[in-house]
């Protein structure tokens, strides 16, 4: 408590330094001017739809943006092809934004107000909006280098294109490869039901995958033969579940069968499941994990199966920045103007009829404070904001009560009433890291603030030592 109260004071010691009427309608009509270009560069990532580590399309089109706007870019970073920096400046705070650009599985969806699937099966889709999220951010970018170029604001700016945050962890490989080590800030955006700021954190998270290997045979006619590796997968499962009630509070763990056999009349001789572990705290999360492969290991033991475990990576909580934040969460309520079009609000109203828990529409109309609060997802920003102070925001790109991860959230990402949302993300990473720029006193506030919420612990990631990024988690597994 004591220490919560030492970062209270010290955060309300520093204040930005306002921009100037002219320099902030400058980057505000910057932005503006790009809007239909940008749209346009997100209606293709969205078509694209690319899984992570696999973004190719989706990570050269942002790329090339900012590389015709002058900006320095370097491709295939920290070992990842479709993970790359653009940099611009040479003297000043460096301000680090982030972006991503990669889709989900299951979601391929139609801008349409009813399910309608765009590819069938395993088809993908942008379920949590990061079409917007890379876009946005390079506009903001490139909003920023072009008044440090002309002379009206001193400082340095580098996008981040980060690829497979769904799962695939990519931001902790490229802290590791030192990509943020001489950030000032890092900002941050996401796509949302609702607009929201604040410093908030998030769960750290684990991922595996338990793959069995048994022995083929006849079900019916020679089934003392078989070893199932399905039934090594539904052991763990069990012994998961029963993991599940002595385990501390606010734990979360999930999982798919990913893959379980293809026909009944055979003893399945491979099987897959794929795990998530997740607790408010990454010290909380490691220890399950290991308590959570011993489920995996019984369960083989159980069923004279062979174990094979494809730890997929893991990543840090978010540390929260009231120092950043304020300044964000200022600019956020200062920019805000979504309104729904005529257009929009009968689009609205159908896909309402689509959801479990609607919101009324004009909450978009406000900014919640998200402050001390946990988000119950997970997110690789958390490792960035261990080694460099970090904040983000939310903007409304779904209609209000769209959940994140589902078709509705795929099908409101493909209309205007996402692009509303993204011109917002845009204009307030704008000014925001502009007033960064200009306000040495909060930066340094910002790092004084990370260091005490560190209490003298170093960074260490949930990756095992010497990890690889999974660059093929997204294969289909037989």
């Amino acid at each position: 408590m004591r220490m919560f109260a030492i970062v209270l004071i010290l955060c309300c010691t520093a204040q930005a330094k306002d921009l100037s009427p002219e320099l902030r309608e400058k980057l505000l009509d910057s932005v503006t001017e790009r809007r239909e270009q940008s749209w346009d560069i997100a209606r293709k990532i969205w078509n694209a739809a690319e899984p992570g580590y696999q973004e190719k399309t989706s990570s050269s089109l942002l790329a090339d943006l900012l590389e015709d706007a002058g900006l320095k870019v370097q491709r295939s970073v920290a070992n990842i092809p479709t993970a790359f920096t653009a940099e611009f400046g040479v003297e000043g705070p460096l301000i680090g934004i982030l972006g991503e650009f990669d889709a989900l599985p299951g979601l391929s969806q139609e801008a349409i107000p009813e399910r309608a699937p765009r590819e069938e099966g395993n088809g993908y889709g942008h379920g949590c909006g990061h079409h917007l999220f890379g876009t946005a951010s390079a506009s903001a970018t490139i909003a920023i280098v072009e008044q440090i170029r002309n002379g009206t604001l001193k400082g340095r700016v580098r996008f981040y294109g980060c690829p497979a945050e769904e799962g695939g962890s990519a931001k902790v490989f490229m802290v590791q490869a030192g990509l943020f080590k001489d950030c000032a800030a890092v900002l941050h955006w996401h796509p949302s039901n609702r607009n929201a700021s604040g410093d908030r954190s998030s769960l750290a998270r684990m991922a595996v995958k338990f793959r069995f290997f048994g022995k083929a045979a006849h079900a019916a006619g020679a089934p003392e033969q078989g070893r199932s590796a399905l039934d090594a997968v539904e052991l763990t499962n069990h012994a998961a579940q029963l993991m599940r009630e002595h385990t501390p509070d606010l734990t979360r763990i999930h999982h798919v069968v990913t893959s379980g056999g293809d026909a009944p009349n055979v003893v399945p001789a491979f099987a897959e499941v794929y795990y998530y572990i997740r607790h408010p705290e990454g010290d909380v999360v490691r220890p399950l994990y290991k308590r959570l492969k011993l489920c995996a290991q019984a369960g083989a033991l159980a069923t004279e199966t062979k174990l094979q475990i494809n730890f997929e990576g893991g990543i840090r909580e978010i540390m929260p920045s009231q120092s950043l934040s304020r300044l964000v969460s200022k600019n956020l309520r200062q920019l805000n103007d979504l309104r729904y079009t005529e257009e929009d609000l009968q689009f609205a109203a159908r896909m309402r009829e689509q959801l479990p828990l609607p919101k009324p529409l004009d909450a978009i109309e406000r900014v919640d404070d998200l402050s001390g609060t946990v988000g119950k997802g997970s997110t690789d920003v958390g490792d960035v904001s261990w080694v460099v102070p970090t904040t983000g925001f939310n903007t409304a790109c779904w209609i209000p009560g769209t959940p994140g991860h589902s078709w509705q959230a795929v099908a409101c990402g493909g209309t205007r009433i996402a692009e509303k949302g993204m011109h917002l993300a845009a204009r307030t990473l704008a000014v925001s890291a502009a007033e960064l720029m200009q306000s040495p006193d909060v930066l340094n506030q910002a790092s004084a603030e990370l260091k005490m919420r560190l209490r003298n612990r170093a960074y260490e990631s949930l990756m095992e030592p010497g990890q690889k990024p999974p660059l093929n988690y997204r294969n289909k597994t037989r």
